[in-house]
């Protein structure tokens, strides 16, 4: 397999090595094109979620307006409370 001239082993593994980076650079593409293609498709239904959401949303409001309002009042008050009760644990600290 290999000669006794030292020059020519190394020719042979500087091809080996060369075939063998070649193979893993190929590899490595493929991988990281699949992962940039599942992001995208990820990104896609969220954002095709998400415009259904908004899209229900809009109609459930155009639907029920008075309900919309209170619920949103409800939340509302909710927040602000939690966001008051946070405020005096910090303060008595």
């Amino acid at each position: 397999m290999f000669s006794n001239k030292p020059s020519e082993q190394y020719h042979h593994l500087a091809d080996q090595a060369s075939t063998v980076l070649n193979r893993a650079n190929e590899q490595v593409s493929a991988l990281a094109h699949r992962g940039v293609d599942g992001v995208v498709n990820t990104s896609k239904h969220l954002r095709d979620g998400a415009l259904r959401v908004s899209d229900s949303t809009v109609s459930y409001v155009k639907d029920e307006p008075v309900k919309a309002l209170l619920i949103a009042a409800a939340a509302g008050a909710a927040v602000m409370a939690l966001i008051s009760l946070l405020g005096r644990s910090r303060n008595r600290r």
